[in-house]
């Protein structure tokens, strides 16, 4: 089992968007985070956005949302991140990586000693 981080960045894109094109690609986003949350083996821990205290794209870090989850194999990793270029966005021209992108980052979970 892998302890996964998830960074999320919203690119340009989304910030360009009309509020129609946004409205969609959140749609594409629910479905990502729904998308993993259904891959065999793999408990969300927890997400986290903090779009309300950074404003504009997120080229680096810090990232726009994180999704933290373990993860049974790198596969499934991939598999997570892949959605990123698979989901359709409105009528499908562009996927939802157009507007976002994402990094793993893989460890395992640290226990604090007693």
């Amino acid at each position: 089992m892998h302890r996964v981080l998830f960074c999320i960045g919203i690119n340009q894109n989304f910030m360009n968007a009309t509020a129609e094109e946004g409205k969609q690609v959140w749609q594409a986003f629910s479905q990502m985070m729904q998308g993993i949350d259904e891959l065999p083996g793999v408990t969300i821990l927890g997400i986290m956005d903090d779009d309300r205290i950074m404003v504009g794209p997120s080229a680096t870090a810090p990232w726009t949302a994180y999704i933290m989850a373990d993860v049974p194999d790198y596969e499934t990793v991939v598999a997570a991140c892949n959605f990123f270029r698979t989901i359709p966005v409105g009528d499908g021209t562009y996927k939802l990586w157009k507007y976002a992108r994402v990094e793993a980052r893989i460890g395992r979970e640290l226990v604090v000693p007693e």
